[in-house]
This record gives C-alpha cells, structure tokens and sequence, in this order.
C-alpha cells in the first residue's frame, strides 16, 4: 500500500484479534520510528517495546483511554527528551512513521492519550528525566471493523491560498 493510501484509509482501532505478529513487521514498525526526521537531528526518543502477555496486560491499568492495550500482539511505549526544545514534536513525527508502516502491514494501532503517566514510568523503570508521550498498540484487527469513511472538513474549510482568507484553492 502506498503511502497516500495509508494516510486515506487509515483508522484508529481498538480492537483487535489474536494473532501473532511476525518478528520481521514488529521490527519493521519500530525501527520506521528510529528512522523518523527530527528538529537539528537530535532524535530525542526512545521506545519501549513491550510484547510479553503479563506486562501487556498490566499496561491496562496505565492506559487510562486505552485498555484495549491487553488484547494486541505488541505495544510501544515511546519516550521524549525534554532537554531537547522540540522532543513532542519530533516524537509524534516518530509515532506517525510506526503507525503508518503498521496500517501498510494491515496492523491496526490508536494512538491513547489517557495514560498514568506517574504510574506506567514505575511499572516500566522508566527514569524521571524523560516524557511519556503516548503507548501504542499494535495488532491484527477485524478489517470490517475499520472505518472506512473520514468525516473531515472538506477541502474548502480547511485550505487558504497564499493568505488567509483566501479560499478560492482547487
């Protein structure tokens, strides 16, 4: 699938079916995060990987808009530097790359924003110096269930040409 076509059609699922993931796509979906562009190329990131079946299903109890997070073959858990002034952002340029590799493998993923932050940094042994940007899940999922239509604005609510105001773009 290409690129554009992910960006259409993907969907944030939340849930998923049991099927394991090959160690090969797992790979895949972590390292296009390593691989993201960041800000002076500080790559202000780390990622926790976590696919043992205890420690996910612990991870329900951190992942507040997220409990989902027990039913996936794999989660990331990606970290930010604040030390480096562009940390959120650059994170989020990492979390787009793993979960558009995903969608292109036909794993689904939601982004879960809801987190115990506090909590999940001591059941991981995560240290206090750094940020918890979000946990992503990833899995299988029952195609049917993927919405299949984006209900966006359309183009001429969202674009301006060449100033504000000016929505006369095509």
């Amino acid at each position: 699938m290409d690129v554009f076509e992910c960006v259409k059609t993907l969907s944030s699922i939340r849930s998923y079916v049991s099927k394991a993931v090959p160690d090969t796509v797992v790979r895949e979906v972590i390292e296009a995060g390593r691989l993201a562009p960041s800000a002076h190329n500080d790559q202000p990131w780390q990622f926790v990987l976590v696919r043992d079946k205890t420690v996910l299903k612990g991870l329900e109890t951190y992942c507040i808009s997220g409990r989902f997070v027990s039913e996936v073959d794999f989660a990331v858990v990606v970290l930010t530097d604040p030390a480096s002034k562009w940390h959120e952002i650059d994170g989020t340029r990492a979390v787009q790359n793993m979960v558009l590799t995903a969608w292109s493998r036909k794993l689904g993923s939601c982004w879960i924003g809801r987190l115990d932050r506090e909590g999940l940094m001591k059941y991981l042994g995560i240290p206090g110096s750094l940020n918890v940007l979000t946990v992503l899940p990833f899995g299988y999922f029952d195609e049917r269930r993927a919405g299949a239509v984006k209900n966006r604005k359309p183009p001429g609510q969202a674009f301006h040409l060449n100033r504000f105001g000016n929505r006369e773009i095509k």
